[in-house]
């Protein structure tokens, strides 16, 4: 990848939409999210490819099983993020998000142009090259540090066997998207994200706003999201039905990891594979009112890869500028 010419003026008008997506919709119960089977897969690699590609160009959205990541992994993690949301606030506010890094936790802080509310949620965020001081001490939290490497580390590879997929398809070499979203460089910018929503107060159950977090598309080239068995929430809006507004939900398991198209693979893809919108709306009466627990891995090109598609449908840009203009994007839609 060389280096590209980068016009700053570039409108994302494509990706100006959030702004339209914050009624409530209708639901789709009928709508596949596929699971896809990664077993065996060096020999199953062209099966495999073929099966990701038609789920992402249909909803955007699949289901990833046997992937290969223990489960008790996925517990393990999952128990460090609660003991770290369970921090006294006076201690995780030593470790404040540096947005321009995306790194450190906030709380309240993401207002969605579909909403024009914060999101109920706190989120602390791991981008390896930039923590430094962002991590709690050993005393403070024991073992945080390493399990929450190793737990970013597995993720990335999960999304790169995945992304070497689309890579195929595309046309690239099999390594295309490893090279781009190298961890052993400072323009690293993936991200794991630990995300608490917050639980609903007993005297406000009966009337509730309608999202958690609001409608949105993610900024990145590939979403892994894992979910606590029971937590749900999560529903996904494909672009052919954005008009519509069709909703249709995913509901959390244990087993699988739930995938998503960003942004940038969109791009690189010339819009072949859809970004689409997601939220996660409240519990409505009756249902679960606790804490919902979540973890994200963004897989995000390094900021000094040139995202440039094989059809030349949008000028090259580095994925640094591409991030740059799509968050401003998003807060001029705001």
């Amino acid at each position: 990848m060389t280096a590209a010419t980068t016009p700053v003026d570039y409108d994302l008008t494509e990706l100006q939409r959030e702004t339209r997506m914050g009624a409530m919709g209708s639901l789709n119960t009928t709508r596949e999210i596929r699971r896809i089977d990664l077993s065996n897969f060096d020999a199953r690699k062209v099966e495999i490819a073929d099966q990701l590609w038609e789920a992402a160009i249909d909803v955007g959205f699949f289901q990833l099983v046997n992937h290969g990541i223990d489960l008790g992994e996925i517990r393990g993690a999952f128990d460090m993020a609660e003991r770290f949301f369970a921090l006294p606030e006076s201690v995780k506010r030593q470790y404040p998000l540096k947005k321009a890094l995306n790194a450190g936790w906030e709380s309240r802080a993401q207002v969605r142009p579909s909403t024009g509310t914060p999101d109920q949620k706190e989120s602390y965020q791991i981008t390896r090259p930039h923590m430094g001081d962002l991590f709690p001490s050993d005393q403070e939290l024991p073992g945080f540090v390493e399990k929450m490497l190793g737990f970013e580390r597995q993720s990335w590879e999960i999304a790169m066997r995945v992304l070497s997929c689309f890579a195929y398809k595309l046309g690239f070499d099999d390594a295309f998207f490893t090279r781009a979203h190298d961890q052993g460089k400072p323009s690293y910018q993936s991200t794991l994200r630990l995300l608490h929503y917050y639980a609903i107060p007993a005297d406000v159950q009966d009337k509730l706003d309608l999202w958690r977090a609001g409608a949105h598309t993610d900024f990145d080239c590939l979403t892994l999201l894992y979910q606590r068995q029971g937590q749900g929430g999560l529903e996904v809006c494909p672009g052919k039905e954005m008009d519509a507004q069709e909703w249709t939900p995913i509901p959390p398991d244990g087993d699988a990891i739930t995938c998503n198209i960003g942004d940038m693979l969109m791009r690189w893809s010339d819009d072949q594979l859809p970004s689409n919108f997601h939220r996660v709306k409240n519990p409505l009466p009756g249902e679960y009112m606790g804490p919902r627990y979540s973890i994200a891995f963004f897989a995000q090109a390094n900021r000094d890869a040139i995202i440039e598609s094989p059809g030349k449908t949008h000028p090259p840009i580095t994925a640094g500028e591409f991030l740059n203009q799509r968050v401003a994007a998003n807060f001029k839609a705001y």
